[in-house]
Parts: C-alpha cells; structure tokens; sequence
C-alpha cells in the first residue's frame, strides 16, 4: 500500500481512504487503527483528533458509502426506466454494481457488525438508501388493486435480501463459489419468479 501525503484541512479524508483500502484488503476487522495511521502518512496520535477510535473511523467509510449508495440507487429508480417494474428490477442491479466497485464501502457497511443506532448520521443515510428501494417498490404495487396490494415495505426487504444474497454467494468471496450464470441473470431471473408469485407479474402462457 502506498502511502499518502496530505494537506491542511483533509487528513481526515485521508483516513478515511486508507481504510478503505485495508477494509478491502483484510475486512473490516483485520486492521488496526495504527496501520490505518500508518497508511495515510501520520502518527497514531494524529487519528484521535478526528475519530475516537477504529470504530468511528469504519463508521465514517460506512457513511460516505451509504451516501454513494443511495445516489446510485436513486439514479437507477429515476434514470428514465420507462416501467416501473425496470425501475424496481434497475435498483436491483444496482445493489451488483455498487458491490464490485466499492468493495471497501460495501464490507464497511455491511460486514463490520457497526451499530446504526450509535451512529445517527450512518442510520440516517442508510435510511435513505433503503427508501428509494422502497420508493420503487410502492410504484410498482399501485399497479395492483388495493385489495391484492402487498405491503411495499415487505417485499423490497425481500428484494434487498436477494440482491445482498446474490453479491455475497456470486459477485464477490472465493472462486469456487462462482455460478455458471452471471448474477445479473441471477438476480433477474429471482425477481421476476418472486414478483410473479406476489401476483405483481403475469405467469408466463
């Protein structure tokens, strides 16, 4: 890792990106936070003027993903999709796409155990970004009388929890655990089996 000089003003960004990197390189969990120091060209003193501790520093890299995150789901939901089931199915992809580009991010908010509720800033923005999914979930629900309307909120949970599946066991880990498919069919194919189930799709003739 090369290290990294630094003006007046950003060596907390500093930090932040040198963690980044050691996230990627070792996880969440395997690197101090004098390596993290050490990365960006300071002391180890140097660090408690802006974090209290590795904690807080990880926290910090988790918000700033959740804040890429968020935008690109954003972007999905309202670049120009002209249905909102490719709206929906478009935030899916999304989910992929962030994953193999910001890996450090993605294993700092998602695989360092942090607590949200410490955290209110990370809490707030990670809201954020499970509101657009949720956005894109009631818009293609409205669709539906409203008697046969299933809760929004329950099914872009569902959808999340498979876009998060299919990162974790296809997009990224070990090559064994690679499928034959790329995990945009994968990812694909399951929504449109579970939104045909919920009734929100119609069954193939």
């Amino acid at each position: 890792m090369s290290k990294r000089g630094y003006h007046h003003g950003n060596l907390r960004q500093a930090l932040v990106e040198a963690a980044l990197e050691l996230i990627t390189e070792k996880g969440p969990q395997g690197f101090t936070l004098s390596e993290a120091a050490k990365a960006a060209d300071v002391t180890p003193a140097a660090v408690y003027r802006h974090f209290a501790g590795r904690e807080d520093l990880i926290a910090e890299a988790a918000r700033q993903g959740y804040e890429i995150f968020a935008a690109l789901m954003e972007f999905a939901f309202n670049g120009g999709k002209p249905s909102a089931l490719q709206a929906f199915e478009a935030t899916g992809r999304a989910y992929l796409a962030f994953a193999r580009k910001y890996p450090g991010h993605y294993m700092a908010m998602f695989e360092s155990g942090l607590s949200l509720n410490h955290y209110p800033d990370l809490a707030l923005v990670a809201a954020k970004a499970r509101g657009v999914m949720e956005e894109a979930a009631t818009a293609l629900s409205d669709q539906m009388p409203p008697d046969r309307r299933p809760p929004p909120s329950m099914f872009s949970a569902h959808i999340w929890a498979m876009s998060h599946g299919v990162v974790e066991l296809f997009a990224r880990g070990a090559p064994g655990a690679r499928s034959p498919f790329p995990p945009e069919d994968l990812l694909e194919t399951g929504i449109g089996i579970y939104l045909r189930g919920l009734g929100l799709l119609p069954h193939d003739r």
